[in-house]
C-alpha cells in the first residue's frame, strides 16, 4: 500500500504509525588490514576503525597533495585545458553557469578565482531555481547570451542539458561542461565534457563533487599553460589556495569520501585551521560562533554548508558566491550575516513544513508502505529536499516531498535509503508510465523531479510499485553499524581530539561504538534534551553524555550506540558521549 499524502486529506482509512525494526551490526575488520595498520604505528582502536572502512595500509592515511590522483585519466580534462588555454590566449569571453547549492557555489568560486588567476576574462551567472529550474536550460542560455560570451562553462550541472547546449549553438556559443552527475540516455553535443561518471571515463575516483571536477580542470589548465610558457611573463597562481573551497563543496554535497576526496578535504581543512581560508569562509564560521582553528568535516557539512545553501534555497545563490569570492573582511562579514539570517529563516520554514508533514501522516501505517510521497500547497520549493531527508531519517523509507510550481506543476525532491538507487527508480517509473514524470535527474541517494500537480497521487502509486520491485522488507529495517565496544580506558581527550580531526563523511562515516552503561544521573536541558552521566559497568569512571531530542527518563541500564566528541562550554573543553541510539538492558 502506498502513502498518498497531500494537502487535501484522502478518504482512505489509515492506521497509526509504528516503529521500524532496528538492527545493530558491528563492522567487519579485515585481520590483515588491521595488522598492517598496527604494524605501521596506528593506535589499535583507530586501526580497527580504518580497516573496517577499507584502509589496507598506512600509506592510504597519507593525505599529502603528492598522493592526489593525476588529471590524465579524467576523460577530456586535458582537451578542455587546451580549449581554455586557447580561449585565454585569444582574449575570449568566458561565462560560468553555476548551480544553486553549496557544491555549485564553491565550484563557481573555484572556477572564477582560478581562471582569473590565469588571466582569463570570466564572469558567472547563477540561475534562480524558482524562475529557471536546474541546469543549463534554453532559458538560461538566452539570458547568458545577453552578455555575449564566447564560451559557457557549466559547473556542477550540464550533463543532462541537451536542449540547453542546442540553444547555445544557435547563438554561436560553445559549451564546456564540468559535472559529476550521472549521464542520461542522451549526452549533450558540447564542445567538451569533463565528468568522471560519463561513459568511457577511466578516472579511478567516481565520487568527485562538482567543485572537485572544476579543480581538476584548473590543474590540467595550469599544466597546459606551463607547457606554453605562459608564466614566463606573469606570476603563476597557487591552486592550493582554492582547497578550502574544494573541501567545503565536497563535504557539503555529501559525496563519498574516498581516498582521493579525503586528500582534498584534509588539505582544505588544514588551510582553514591555519587561518589561510577565504575571507568569506572565515566570516561564515564567525557568524556561526565556531572557532575556525578547530574546524572538522562536521563544521563544513552542518555549520557552513547549510548557511551557504540557504541562499540558493530561499533567494539567489549569488549572495553565497559573492561571499566566497570577496577578500574584503568587512564585505565578507556583511554577506555572511545575510546568509546566517537566511539560514534561520530556512529553519523556521522547515519546522513548519515538518509539522505539516507529520500531521499528514499521523494516522498512516508506515509499516505497510515501502515509500513516502507527500505534497502540500504551502510548501517551499527550496526546502523540500531537507524535508525529504528528515522523513527518510525518521521512517527509513525512500521519501519524496513535492511543492507547487508554476503552470500547474509540482517540483519534487527525494532522498533514498541505502538499498534503493533513487535515480534508477525514477527512470523505471518513466519507462512504465511515459509522460508521468516531466523531468528528473540526480544520484543514487538524492534526486529531483517535476510532475503535474494533478498527478501526485498517480506518481505515488507508480513509485511505490517500482520501489517494491527493487527492494525487499529487510531493506526497510533501520540498520545501525558500529565499531563495536570501546574500552573505558581509551576514552580521553587525546582520543576524542583524534576522532574530531579525522576526515569523516559519506562512505567513510564517523566512528560509533556500542556498549552497556549504567545511568548515574539524568536531567532535561534546553527543554527537550537529556543530559546524562554514564558509568561503564567494568570501570569506576563516569562520562558526561547527551541524548538530543529525548525528554523521557531512561531505565537504570542501557546499551547505547554513541560517538566520542569534544564538548566546549564556557571556554572549557571536555570529553562527551553523544548517544545516538539506546536499548534497555533487562
Amino acid at each position: 500500500m502506498a502513502i498518498v499524502a497531500t494537502g487535501c486529506r484522502t478518504s482512505r482509512p489509515a492506521p497509526r504509525i509504528v516503529s521500524d525494526p532496528v538492527r545493530i551490526l558491528e563492522r567487519e575488520v579485515p585481520p590483515a588490514a588491521f595488522e598492517a595498520l598496527r604494524a605501521g604505528g596506528v593506535h589499535p582502536v583507530l586501526a580497527r576503525i580504518y580497516a573496517s572502512r577499507g584502509v589496507r595500509e598506512v600509506s592510504q592515511l597519507d593525505t599529502s597533495l603528492a598522493r592526489l590522483l593525476p588529471f590524465d585519466p579524467l576523460r577530456n580534462c586535458a582537451a578542455m585545458a587546451t580549449l581554455l588555454a586557447d580561449a585565454i590566449a585569444a582574449d575570449r569571453r568566458l561565462l560560468i553557469v553555476a548551480d544553486y547549492d553549496a557544491d555549485g557555489a564553491t565550484a563557481c568560486a573555484v572556477g572564477m578565482l582560478g581562471l582569473q588567476g590565469f588571466g582569463a576574462k570570466v564572469e558567472y551567472l547563477v540561475p534562480n531555481r524558482f524562475e529557471y529550474g536546474y541546469g543549463l536550460t534554453p532559458e538560461i542560455v538566452r539570458l547568458a547570451a545577453d552578455r555575449k560570451p564566447d564560451f559557457l562553462i557549466t559547473v556542477d550541472n550540464g550533463i543532462a542539458s541537451v536542449e540547453g547546449v542546442e540553444e547555445a549553438a544557435r547563438f554561436g556559443i560553445q559549451v564546456l561542461i564540468t559535472d559529476h552527475h550521472l549521464p542520461g540516455t542522451h549526452t549533450p553535443d558540447a564542445a567538451c565534457i569533463v565528468n568522471p561518471n560519463q561513459h568511457g571515463c577511466g578516472f579511478p575516483s567516481k565520487h568527485l563533487a562538482g567543485v572537485g571536477v572544476m579543480f581538476y580542470v584548473l590543474v590540467a589548465l595550469r599544466a597546459e599553460l606551463r607547457r606554453r610558457n605562459w608564466f614566463s611573463q606573469r606570476k603563476e597562481s597557487n591552486l592550493a589556495e582554492l582547497l578550502d573551497l574544494v573541501a567545503l563543496g565536497t563535504v557539503a554535497d555529501v559525496v563519498r569520501l574516498d581516498e582521493n576526496n579525503r586528500i582534498l578535504v584534509d588539505q582544505g581543512l588544514r588551510r582553514i585551521r591555519a587561518g589561510r581560508a577565504r575571507a568569506g569562509i572565515e566570516a561564515l564560521f564567525r557568524v556561526a560562533g565556531r572557532d575556525a582553528s578547530r574546524v572538522s568535516t562536521y563544521d563544513l557539512g552542518f555549520v557552513v554548508g547549510p548557511r551557504l545553501n540557504a541562499a540558493g534555497r530561499l533567494t539567489d545563490m549569488s549572495v553565497g558566491i559573492e561571499c566566497l569570492l570577496t577578500q574584503d573582511p568587512v564585505r565578507a562579514t556583511e554577506l555572511a550575516r545575510q546568509l546566517d539570517a537566511l539560514n534561520r529563516e530556512r529553519r523556521d520554514i522547515e519546522a513548519g513544513m515538518q509539522e505539516t508533514a507529520l500531521a499528514l501522516m499521523d494516522s498512516i501505517d508506515v509499516a505497510d508502505t515501502y515509500s513516502l510521497s507527500l505534497y502540500d500547497e504551502s510548501w517551499h520549493q527550496g526546502v523540500i529536499g531537507i524535508l525529504a531527508a528528515r522523513l527518510r531519517e525518521r521512517f527509513h523509507r525512500p521519501a519524496i516531498a513535492f511543492a507547487p510550481a508554476e503552470g500547474g506543476e509540482a517540483k519534487g525532491s527525494g532522498r533514498s535509503i541505502s538499498g534503493l538507487h533513487l535515480r534508477d527508480a525514477l527512470d523505471l517509473v518513466t519507462k512504465r508510465h511515459p509522460g508521468l514524470i516531466l523531468r528528473f535527474g540526480g544520484h543514487a541517494a538524492a534526486a529531483g523531479l517535476t510532475i503535474k500537480s494533478k498527478d501526485v497521487a498517480a506518481f505515488t502509486w507508480a513509485f511505490e510499485a517500482v520501489v517494491r520491485d527493487l527492494i525487499g522488507p529487510a531493506d526497510l529495517d533501520r540498520l545501525i553499524e558500529t565499531d563495536g565496544s570501546l574500552p573505558a580506558a581509551n576514552i580521553d581527550m587525546k582520543f576524542a581530539e583524534a576522532l574530531e580531526s579525522g576526515i569523516w563523511g559519506q562512505g567513510f562515516v564517523a566512528p560509533a561504538f556500542y556498549d552497556e552503561y549504567e545511568i548515574a544521573d539524568q536531567r532535561i536541558v534546553g527543554g527537550r534534551h537529556l543530559k546524562l552521566r554514564l558509568r561503564a559497568p567494568d570501570s569506576a569512571r563516569i562520562f558526561n553524555a547527551i541524548l538530543f531530542g529525548h525528554e523521557e527518563p531512561l531505565p537504570p541500564r542501557i546499551r547505547a550506540v554513541y560517538r566520542v566528541q569534544v564538548n566546549e562550554f564556557n571556554a572549557t573543553r571536555s570529553v562527551q558521549l553523544l548517544v545516538q541510539h539506546w536499548q534497555p538492558v533487562a
